[in-house]
C-alpha cells in the first residue's frame, strides 16, 4: 500500500521569506514534494482579510512566487489562490457547514482583531473555513502545521465529517496533521519573540538579503538580554540558544557541536558562534539569490508557467466542486 499522502500548505503574500519561514516552512515544503503529492499555494485570498493596497498585493503574490521557487519549489506544484475561484464557491457551501459558535473560538481572529480594531473585516472572523476548503477541494489527506494552526486545521476536520455525515458517505478525507521538526526561530534582536516581518525589518533575516548584510544582522544579535528570565541562572539564555538553534537549522552539525562543546565548558566565545551562525545562513542563502536572479531574468515566462499550473491543479478543485454541488442538491 502506497503511504504517499496529499499535502496542502500556503503561505500569504507578505513580503520575502525571511529565515524563519524558510526554515519553519518552506525548507520542509521542498522535501515533502520528493515522496508525497504535494500543492502549495500563494494564499492571496486570504492575505485581503487585513488591511491591504490593490497595487502591492499583486506585486507581493508574484513576488512570493517567485521566492518559494526559487527556494526549491517545483513549479507544477504551485498555484495563485484567486486563480482556481473554486476555492471561494466551496467556501460558501462549507460556511454553510460550520458552527457559529466554533468560529468565535477561534484564537488567532482574537489576536489578529486586536491589531487592527478600527475596522475588524468579516473575511477575517471566516477566513477559517475558507482555509478549510484550501485543503478539502483537493482531498487532502495531510497538512502540516504549527502549534498556531491546530486549531484551524480541527475546525477542517469539523466541518469535513458534518459534511460526509449530511452526504451519508465519506466523501471528504478527514485530513490529519502532518508534525516535522521545526526549528523555534526567534528575532535575533529580540530572543523573546519570533522571527517576523510585521516586527520590522532588525526582527528578521531576509533569505535573499546580501551576504554583508545577514553578516551584519548575526553579529548584531542579542546574546544575553540582561534580564531575569526566570529559570535555571546557569540555563543558557534565550539569545545563544536562539543562535545555536540558527546554526543547526543551516546544517552545520560540526560546528553545533564543537561550539556547544565549548559552551559547556565556559569556553565559548560569542564571536566564534556569531561567525559559525553567519557562514550557515549565507551558505543557505547564496544558491537560492542565484535561482531567484536566474527566475527573475526572464519573468514573463516564469509567471506563464505558474498559470499553467495553476490552470492544471485548478481541474482538481473543479471536480470536487461540481461533486459537492451535486451532493448538496444544487442546480449545476
Amino acid at each position: 500500500m502506497s503511504n504517499r499522502q496529499t499535502i496542502l500548505s500556503g503561505i500569504q503574500p507578505t513580503g520575502k521569506i525571511h529565515f524563519g519561514r524558510y526554515f519553519g516552512a518552506v525548507k520542509n515544503w521542498t522535501a515533502l514534494q520528493e515522496q508525497h503529492d504535494c500543492i502549495y499555494m500563494i494564499a492571496n485570498y486570504h492575505a485581503m482579510s487585513m488591511p491591504f493596497q490593490s497595487k502591492k498585493l499583486i506585486e507581493n503574490s508574484w513576488e512570493a512566487c517567485f521566492n518559494i521557487l526559487a527556494c526549491g519549489i517545483q513549479v507544477e506544484n504551485l498555484f495563485v489562490q484567486s486563480l482556481i475561484p473554486e476555492h471561494t464557491e466551496l467556501n460558501w457551501i462549507l460556511n454553510c457547514f460550520t458552527s457559529f459558535g466554533q468560529l468565535g473560538r477561534m484564537t488567532q481572529f482574537k489576536d489578529k482583531s486586536a491589531q487592527n480594531e478600527e475596522f475588524i473585516s468579516a473575511g477575517l472572523y471566516t477566513y477559517p473555513v475558507l482555509q478549510a476548503a484550501d485543503i478539502l477541494i483537493y482531498r487532502a489527506t495531510a497538512v502540516p502545521v504549527g502549534k498556531d494552526q491546530e486549531q484551524h486545521l480541527e475546525l477542517t476536520r469539523d466541518i469535513a465529517q458534518r459534511f460526509n455525515n449530511f452526504a451519508g458517505r465519506d466523501y471528504f478525507p478527514i485530513p490529519e496533521a502532518l508534525y516535522t521538526q521545526i526549528p523555534k526561530v526567534m528575532s535575533t534582536a529580540d530572543p523573546s519573540r519570533k522571527m517576523s516581518a510585521s516586527l520590522g525589518d532588525k526582527h528578521n533575516i531576509d533569505v535573499f538579503a546580501e551576504e554583508s548584510r545577514i553578516r551584519k544582522q548575526i553579529r548584531s544579535a542579542v546574546t544575553d538580554t540582561g534580564k531575569d528570565e526566570g529559570g535555571d541562572a546557569g540555563a543558557m539564555s534565550a539569545g545563544v540558544a536562539n543562535l545555536f538553534s540558527l546554526l543547526e537549522a543551516s546544517g552545520r552539525e560540526e560546528a553545533h557541536a564543537a561550539l556547544l562543546h565549548d559552551y559547556q565548558s565556559g569556553s565559548l566565545r560569542y564571536a566564534d558562534l556569531k561567525e559559525a551562525v553567519a557562514d550557515g545562513l549565507v551558505a543557505v542563502s547564496t544558491p537560492i539569490r542565484e535561482r531567484y536572479q536566474e527566475l527573475k531574468s526572464d519573468r514573463k515566462a516564469v509567471k506563464n508557467q505558474i498559470k499553467q499550473s495553476s490552470h492544471e491543479i485548478r481541474q482538481r478543485a473543479q471536480e470536487t466542486v461540481r461533486e459537492v454541488k451535486e451532493l448538496c442538491g444544487l442546480v449545476r
